[in-house]
């Protein structure tokens, strides 16, 4: 088992790395969009 750090955010090359970075990168994008609209109201 690998440990989960923030710091190492890397993963294994190939598709399921891109597909893994995509995710994540929608996932935050999403997230800080909700958050700063609720912010603004």
């Amino acid at each position: 088992m690998l440990p989960v750090s923030p710091v190492q955010i890397r993963p294994v090359g190939g598709a399921s790395g891109c597909l893994v970075m995509i995710l994540v990168s929608v996932v935050l994008s999403v997230l800080l969009t909700v958050g700063l609209n609720l912010l603004l109201r």
